[in-house]
This record gives structure tokens, C-alpha cells and sequence, in this order.
């Protein structure tokens, strides 16, 4: 059974008609015959889309009832039973009842997919997990319910479902969207035409971003060479030199003209001995593309225009930057250069700019300098001038030269001695050597008497033509091994220069294995690289990490290279076979490779560590606490139950019912400590999920003091207070433990004053009393779980009450503090959310909307 595959509506703002495009998509597909569900589609009492619903097969929602409320969710266990083999699941950002299957519905989706069901989805680009901050600044509006980014990267379709700015506020005004009494706070609020135009603009560049994405994979899986110019993309060529910085701020400006423009600097380390990059230089320009948003790039090429415009066709770029050559004029009759040769052969689909800078024209060595590596062509010149040359100068000497004064003697030698040195030059030795011993043959045969036979008459000619022979082959060695030892040192500067970048990522800090995979790759021009690993030699291979399109090798021995790291890591590359000497260079990124797989898992193991440690600490501190608190309610009910049942005495009906009061009493206090034990538990595994809702604060307060005496506590709750966004539940459960924290240290006779006031969009309750107070320095350390303060009684609980009131205060999105409280006492401070015209909005109609209003109540209850 395959996963199945997920299409999601991506809008910019609530109604621009994501829901109507997938019930339309629906209909369509059930037309066509395909098994087609909804199993959860929400139309706001919106007529139109209530109306597509008609017609389409409904899973039946699954009801929740929480804190008083009865909720409906999506019924997935019901959904995988029907298994259809399309679903609808609207609104991907939802957040679960408490109870439900997953905490979010997006996970939800994901056990649909698991399954092998289809499923269509919506979401808005604000509840993307990546823009949450991006779209606070822009609308004040902090998102409750996000996805993240990845869960909808992965999508196999993702459509814009896109809407003017003008035309999505004439549709609020006909009331399309939301009811009659809402259009005008809405659009004068979350509405804006600012407001829409930026997440607009958001939605259209992301959906780009992964529009290109898909381009991306489609060239690499077709193999398509050619440049596609869907976006600018502008790639900036380096060569260590301080230009490159003028480079960079050039191709900067280049891509801002146009919208999702791109910058790619690349520098191309090559063989040859010509480039003179200083690695501090180069850091710093990698430091100014990264700061101008672009990235940077090291590839090693011999042949620097053909890596330049590969690197350039592949990365799909539309234009090339580059400095104008540093070459003097005598040294174009070498060849063009690099800028020329990168513009003659760019093609008409990719446009070179070539940029003028301080150092044109002020020279960089000879071109013609001793080449690294004697390449095909040069080992062909170098037979070129071995073997027929001699022939063409015996001729020309033979011929032609008569008449000029030539003929036998030591002009001749030093001719052909020369032709020797060229071609060890060029070709190396052995076509040095060719060249010797055809040059010693035609000297014998043409210009040493007898002429025209093999025989040497003189013996001078014959040692003549032996120390020609040692001569030439002398020569040929030297220049031979100054050659070798060129290519040597070029190499080894390539080499150093890797190595310099590589060492600078690790002292920042900055690489991450796929990054560093992803270097490898480019550095060595490989298809893809992956880290395979195996726990010991007869397990099998698995991947840690991956670099590159398509799957990677499963075992070393499948790879076209393969570096070992130890006995059970290994580095694999695919795409072509590297030389010998390029294993070293390698070895150092496998070796890095292998380091920060380590670090990396090093770093997961000591965040284990610290819960590990945290949990082990608060454990500790619950046994210690617990081991009095628990068992002296407990030791209680038992001797109390142990009195009634024994035989030996008679009690009395005001006996009997003291002790059963006892009993009593002792349940009440274990049902609360063990109530605090839960919600601590609750906080700290991240599990509590709070109900936001409109509330009234003199509705909940009155109902927390339950647990207290009556008659211990003053309440002051104005019914004029603006309504507060909280969740019932948690609200109560806090104010019930501040309330009874300050009841269990206030004085005899002294009662608990519980005020509420309004403060601009806040609001404010003060659970104030007259006990001895704390000191300032030990006010935090009062809401850490299982403190008490003082001489408290073992007896009154485990220190748990104020940690999950400040807990719930903050899962509400409030603030608990301590204060003094004047005269003697503490004053604990719980600071609330007022609820605002956008958060009923965003309660009753399922969206956000900004506003400063506090919503006040009509009237008294």
C-alpha cells in the first residue's frame, strides 16, 4: 500500500474561496467516477458553499464535550474504517479538541496519508509556521494555530487560490463571508487593503519558491541542459581578487530589479597555478553575498569558463557577472581570457555582464605559465612537436636551407635540441625523449658524413650525436620534473584553499551535514553524496545523511567513489570516478563529515540528558515531597475507617459523623494534591491545550472559591470589566489555587481580598493578602513546583499550587506575578487578555482580526 497524495488550496486571507475550490474539485471527481468523501469541511454559514456540500458523501463528525461545551471534530478512525479514496480535510492549521486522536489536525491529514488516501486540503498563508512573526508585524495578530512549513512543502500539488485585495472586500461587503453585523469592524480591522496586499504578496512568493522547487526536480529528472528563464538568477564568478566584492553589490542590484531575484557566487578553484585567492579575502566576500541574501559556492574545475557556464546551466541562472580581465594587452594574443570565453560561448539564453573595476588591465602573471596538468591536448602538442617536427625542420633545413648557408654542423644540433625542449615543455618527457631519439636518427642520416646511411665515419660525429642525444634527454628530464612538481604545487594550493574553507566552517560553527554533503558535491562535481553508516560489520547500510537528486547508493561498494571513516562510515559518492589525488581532499571532508554526524548527535544526546535530569529532579522532589503529604490525608481516612469498623465501641451519631467528616476532608485533600500532581504533569510535557474563549471574569471567579471557608474571602469583581479571551477550565483552576494558597497564609480573622480592574487592553486580578509576605528574592523561587516558603505545615500540600497557577496563566497567554502587598502581605498579580473585536471574530467565525476595542459587557446578568 503507497502514501497517498496530499493537494492543498493555499489562499492569502479567509474568503478567497479555498473551501469552495475543493468542494468544486470534489464534484468533479465524483463525476469522473472517483470515491470522493468529506471528512470535515467547515462553510461558516456561508450560502454558496453550504450548497456544494449537497451531493457529496459526509463522514460523520465526531462530538467532544469539553469543560461544559460540545465540540465536533473529524472522525479520523471513522474516516480510515470507510477508507475512500479521496478525503476532504479543510482548515490543515486546526487545532484539536483535547481528547481527540492528534493534538493538531494537520497530523491528522498525515495518518490519512499513511493509509494510502487522497487527501485535499486548505490552509492560509499566515498559519504557516515560518511567517507567524512576518504576519504579527504586518496585521498585530499573533497566529494560535500554525503548520509547519515542511508538512506543507511536501504536498504533491499546492494551488493559489488568489483574490484581489478590492475584489475580496467587495465580497465581504455583499456579505459573502461573514454576516451583516460583522462586515464594518472587519474591514476596517484585519481587512485592510495594507493588511491584504502584504499577504498577498507572501502567498504569490512563497507559492513561487515552491513552484521552483518542482521546476528544479523536473530539469534534474529530464536531464534538461538548457537555461529556462522562469527567474532571474545571477551568477556571480570569483576569483579571490578584491574585485569580486564589486561583483557581488553589481549582482545584487541586478537581482533586486527583479521580483525573487537570486545571487549565486561562485568561485572555481582550478589546477593550473594561475589563481593567487586569498582565503581571507574570500571569506569576506562569502561573508557580503550571505549578508546580501545570496549564497556562495566552491567548485573546482581546470578548464574555468566550461565549470563557470556548467555550474550556471545547471543551477537553471539567467544571467553571469563577471570582472573584466586583468590581463595587458600583449597577453590577449594567448587567447580571450576567461570573461571572453564565458561570453562567446554563453548562448543566446544566458546574458554576461562583464563589470569594470580597479585592477583591469594591471596584469595577473603569464598566461602560458607551467600548466598543473598536461591535459590531452597538450600531450597531443607535445607529440606534435616530438615526432614530425624534427622531419618538417630536416626538411626545411635539407631543402630550403641550402641556399640560406645551413648544413651539417652545430647549428643544426641546437635546432633540433630545441624542438626537443618544446616538445618536454608541452608534452612532458616522454614525448621529449621521442623527440631526442628521432632527432639523433635524422641527424645521422642526413647531415653526418657519409650522408644517407647509417654509418658515422668521423668518430667526432658519432659522439657529437650521443652527447646531442644525453643532452636533449637531460633537458627533457629537468623541465619534465620543474613540470611534475608545478602540477604538485597547484594542486596542493587547490587543496589548501578546500581545506582553508572547510576549516573556517567548522571555527564558526556554521556546518550542518547536509550543508557539508551539499559542499562535497559541488566541490567535486559529483550527482549525489551520502553518509552511510552501519552499528557493526553484518549489520546493513542505512543513510545519515543525503546530498543530491535521487536515492542514494545502499552499500559503499555501489558508489563510484567510496572514502571509509572507520570501520563503519563511509562517505559515497555517484557521478563519476575522482583521481587518486583528489582522495586526500576528500578524506578531509569524510573526515569532517564524520565529526559533525557526531556533534550532532552529541547535541541531541545532552538535550536528552538535561530532561532526563530535569525529570529526575523533579522526581526526586516529588518523592521527597509526597512521601509526608500523600500518606498523612491517607493515614487519616484510615484510622477513621478503622474506628468505625471496629466492634470494641459504640459510637455515638455525632461521633460517627465526625469521623466520616474526616474521612471527608482527607479525600478532598488527596483529590487536590493529586489534581496539582496531574496538571504539573500536564505543563510539563507540553500537553496542555487551552479553549480560548470569550468569558466573563465575574462568571468564572466566584466558582474557583469553592475549596476555601466561607466567609474567608472578599470579592470585587465589577460587572463593567471588558471580557477576557481564557480558557473556563484553566482559569478556575489557577484563581482556586491563588485563592487557597493566600487563605492557608493569611492570619487568623483575616480575610483574602480578590479584586479585578481594567488596564488599556488587559485586565488585571489581584488575590491579595495579609500573611507575612516573601522577600524579594525569593518571590520566583515561590512558583517553582514542589517549594513551599516559610514554615508552612508538611500537612497543607507539595508546593505544587502557585507552579501550575502561573502554568495555566501562561497557556491562557497571561502573566502571574508576586507582589508586596502594602502594609504586610503578598499581593499575587494575574494579568489577562482582554478580549478585542477580532478575538470574538476569530472565536464565532473562525478567523484573526486586529483591534485595540475591549469588548464590554450590555449589561448586568
Amino acid at each position: 500500500m503507497g502514501r497517498g497524495k496530499l493537494r492543498i488550496y493555499l489562499g492569502a486571507a479567509p474568503g478567497v474561496g479555498k473551501t469552495y475550490a475543493m468542494l468544486s474539485e470534489a464534484h468533479r471527481r465524483v463525476e469522473r467516477g472517483t470515491d470522493c468523501v468529506v471528512a470535515f469541511v467547515e462553510h461558516h454559514s456561508r450560502p454558496r458553499t453550504e450548497a456544494l456540500l449537497a451531493g457529496l458523501e459526509q463522514v460523520p463528525r465526531r462530538t467532544v464535550e469539553h469543560r461544559g461545551a460540545v465540540l465536533t471534530e473529524m472522525d479520523v478512525d471513522a474516516v480510515l474504517d470507510r477508507r475512500p479514496a479521496v478525503a476532504l480535510v479543510d482548515e490543515l492549521a486546526h487545532t484539536n479538541a483535547p481528547g481527540s486522536r492528534n493534538t493538531k489536525r494537520w497530523q491528522d491529514v498525515e495518518d490519512l496519508l499513511a493509509a494510502g488516501i487522497d487527501v485535499v486540503s486548505t490552509v492560509n498563508i499566515q498559519h504557516l509556521e515560518s511567517l507567524g512573526d512576518v504576519v504579527e508585524a504586518i496585521t498585530g495578530v499573533p497566529q494560535q494555530e500554525t503548520v509547519p512549513d515542511e508538512t506543507v512543502r511536501r504536498a504533491d500539488q499546492i494551488e493559489l487560490v488568489d483574490m484581489s485585495p478590492e475584489a475580496l472586500r467587495r465580497r465581504m461587503a455583499h456579505g459573502n463571508i461573514y454576516a451583516p453585523d460583522e462586515v464594518d469592524a472587519a474591514l476596517s480591522d484585519y481587512f485592510r487593503p495594507g493588511n491584504l496586499t502584504a499577504l498577498r504578496e507572501l502567498a504569490l512568493l512563497w507559492t513561487a519558491d515552491r513552484v521552483d522547487e518542482y521546476l528544479q526536480q523536473y530539469r534534474r529528472d529530464h536531464s534538461v541542459s538548457t537555461i529556462w528563464g522562469s527567474r532571474e538568477r545571477i551568477v556571480v564568478g570569483l576569483t579571490g581578487g578584491c574585485e569580486g566584492r564589486t561583483l557581488i553589490r553589481r549582482a545584487a542590484r541586478l537581482a533586486e530589479k527583479g521580483a525573487g531575484g537570486e545571487v549565486l557566487a561562485v568561485y572555481v578553484a582550478r589546477g593550473d597555478g594561475l589563481t593567487s585567492a586569498s582565503p581571507k579575502e574570500l571569506a569576506l566576500q562569502r561573508t557580503l553575498v550571505e549578508d546580501l541574501g545570496g549564497t556562495f559556492h566552491h567548485v573546482i574545475g581546470d578548464d574555468v569558463p566550461a565549470a563557470l557556464l556548467e555550474f550556471a546551466r545547471a543551477h537553471n541562472a539567467t544571467q553571469i557577472v563577471l570582472g573584466a580581465s586583468r590581463r595587458k594587452s600583449w597577453q590577449y594574443v594567448f587567447g580571450p581570457g576567461v570573461s571572453g570565453t564565458v561570453a562567446r560561448d554563453s548562448g543566446p539564453d544566458l546574458d554576461v555582464h562583464i563589470v569594470t573595476h580597479d585592477a583591469v588591465g594591471r596584469g595577473r602573471g603569464l598566461p602560458t605559465a607551467r600548466r598543473a596538468r598536461l591535459g590531452r591536448a597538450r600531450s597531443a602538442w607535445g607529440w606534435g612537436v616530438g615526432v614530425p617536427g624534427p622531419c618538417l625542420l630536416t626538411w626545411v633545413v635539407s631543402d630550403l636551407g641550402a641556399g640560406a648557408g645551413l648544413g651539417p654542423g652545430l647549428a643544426n644540433d641546437m635546432l633540433f635540441l630545441t624542438l626537443t625542449v618544446a616538445a618536454a615543455l608541452l608534452g612532458g618527457l616522454f614525448p621529449a625523449l621521442a623527440s631526442a631519439a628521432v632527432g639523433s636518427l635524422l641527424l645521422n642520416w642526413y647531415f653526418t658524413p657519409p650522408t644517407r646511411t647509417w654509418t658515422i665515419a668521423d668518430p667526432e660525429n658519432m659522439a657529437a650525436i650521443a652527447v646531442f642525444f644525453a643532452v636533449a634527454a637531460s633537458v627533457a628530464s629537468v623541465v619534465d620534473v620543474a613540470t611534475r612538481r608545478t602540477h604538485q604545487a597547484a594542486r596542493l594550493r587547490a587543496e589548501s584553499e578546500i581545506l582553508s574553507f572547510l576549516a573556517g566552517s567548522v571555527l564558526r560553527g556554521d556546518t550542518t551535514l547536509d550543508g557539508l554533503l551539499q559542499g562535497v558535491r559541488e566541490t567535486f562535481a559529483m550527482e549525489s553524496v551520502a553518509l552511510l553508516e552501519r552499528p557493526d560489520d553484518r549489520a546493513p547500510w542505512t543513510c545519515a545523511a543525503h546530498a543530491g537528486p535521487g536515492r542514494p547508493p545502499s552499500r559503499p561498494e555501489d558508489a563510484d567513489v567510496d572514502m571509509p571513516v572507520g570501520d563503519h562510515l563511509a562517505l559515497a559518492l555517484t557521478g563519476r570516478v575522482l583521481p587518486a589525488e583528489d582522495r586526500r581532499v576528500l578524506g578531509a571532508f569524510a573526515a569532517q563529515a564524520a565529526v559533525v554526524l557526531d556533534r550532532q548527535r552529541l547535541v541531541g544526546q545532552a538535550e536528552e540528558a538535561r530532561g532526563l535530569a530535569e525529570g529526575n529532579k523533579i522526581r526526586t522532589a516529588l518523592l521527597a515531597a509526597v512521601s509526608h503529604d500523600l500518606r498523612t490525608p491517607l493515614a487519616a481516612i484510615k484510622a477513621a475507617v478503622s474506628s468505625l469498623r471496629s466492634d470494641d465501641v459504640e459510637w455515638s451519631d455525632e461521633d460517627r459523623a465526625d469521623l466520616l467528616e474526616g474521612i471527608e476532608d482527607g479525600a478532598d485533600r488527596l483529590d487536590h494534591l493529586v489534581g496539582n500532581l496531574l496538571d504539573m504533569s500536564r505543563l510539563q510535557t507540553g500537553t496542555v491545550t487551552p479553549l480560548l474563549r470569550v468569558t466573563d471574569l465575574d462568571e468564572v471567579v466566584p466558582m474557583a472559591l469553592g475549596g476555601v471557608p466561607e466567609g474567608s474571602v472578599d470579592l470585587d469583581v465589577p460587572e463593567s470589566l471588558p471580557m477576557v479571551d481564557v480558557d473556563r477550565g484553566l482559569l478556575e483552576r489557577a484563581v482556586a489555587n491563588l485563592v487557597e494558597n493566600a487563605v492557608k497564609y493569611a492570619p487568623a480573622r483575616s480575610r483574602v481580598l480578590v479584586s479585578a480592574s481594567a488596564h488599556a487592553d488587559r485586565v488585571e486580578l489581584r488575590v491579595i493578602d495579609r500573611g507575612p509576605g516573601v522577600p524579594d528574592e525569593a518571590k520566583e523561587r515561590i512558583f517553582a513546583p514542589f517549594q513551599r516558603y516559610g514554615d508552612a505545615p508538611r500537612g497543607a500540600g507539595v508546593g505544587l499550587g502557585l507552579a501550575v497557577a502561573r502554568g495555566f496563566a501562561e497557556a491562557m497567554h497571561g502573566t502571574l506575578t508576586a507582589e508586596d502587598t502594602p502594609g504586610g502581605g503578598l499581593t499575587m498579580v494575574l494579568t489577562l487578555r482582554a478580549a478585542t473585536a477580532r478575538t470574538a471574530d476569530a472565536r464565532t467565525a473562525g478567523r484573526d482580526s486586529a483591534g485595540p476595542r475591549p469588548l464590554q459587557k450590555a449589561g448586568p446578568s
